[in-house]
């Protein structure tokens, strides 16, 4: 491939920024730099390849470590001086191994909620059990208490649906979400275990058409 068709703007060293985003939680990963020569190599084999400022040379993520980078997607800003890598990774991205490079919380006013953010908290009640905590209640009481929440908060839904009632509905949505975080918990399930499902069987189309093929065969 041609990166002159793109008409890239690297900088006085022949540098370009690239920000690294998970495919999946959207999460910034990292901030790295390429180079033209880097940028045909991750091009070319779709993998993550960066050119290191401090030894001056090419590496690719995760020759090393095993932590390989996927290339599903590059796109450039507007003036096209600095581009956003989407990648599903095999491994952490950090060599900390933490999951991203930005890890360390300068200032956090609470607002900004993410599904990642509330497994984590949910995570942190089964390793640390916190006196007076709904959420350790449930992981001490065990699996067939949590699946139970599970299968009370599924009715309520239904019955806030058949209800018409809005609110209620996003109420009870909640509480069934909440309560399906912790099983997922307890059975060892990400969020990116879900994504990755839905993202592999087009639930959309699958569906309708199994829906009609079911309608085809009953009318026959």
């Amino acid at each position: 491939m041609n990166i002159d068709e793109f008409n890239l703007k690297f900088d006085e060293n022949g540098l370009i920024p690239a920000v690294v985003v998970d495919e999946y939680t959207r999460e910034v990963l990292t901030l790295a730099y390429m180079n033209r020569e880097s940028l045909e190599i991750s091009l070319e084999h779709g993998l993550t390849c960066f050119y290191s400022r401090s030894r001056q040379c090419l590496w690719l993520k995760g020759e090393t470590s095993g932590n390989y980078q996927h290339i599903v997607k590059i796109v450039a800003d507007c003036d096209r001086d600095a581009l956003t890598v989407i990648v599903k990774r095999d491994g952490p991205a950090c060599h900390t191994g933490e999951v991203s490079c930005f890890h360390n919380t300068i200032y956090d006013s609470g607002a900004d909620f993410t599904y990642e953010g509330l497994m984590e908290l949910i995570a942190g009640r089964k390793s640390s059990p916190k006196e007076g905590s709904y959420t350790s209640y449930l992981f001490g009481k065990g699996l067939d208490k949590i699946l139970k929440k599970v299968g009370e908060e599924s009715t309520e839904v239904i019955i806030a649906g058949k209800n018409r009632d809005r609110g209620e509905a996003i109420y009870e949505i909640s509480d069934l979400i909440y309560h399906l975080m912790v099983f997922m918990t307890e059975a060892g399930i990400t969020t990116e275990d879900i994504s990755r499902e839905l993202a592999s069987r087009h639930v959309i189309d699958n569906k309708v058409k199994q829906e009609r093929m079911t309608s085809d065969v009953s009318g026959v």
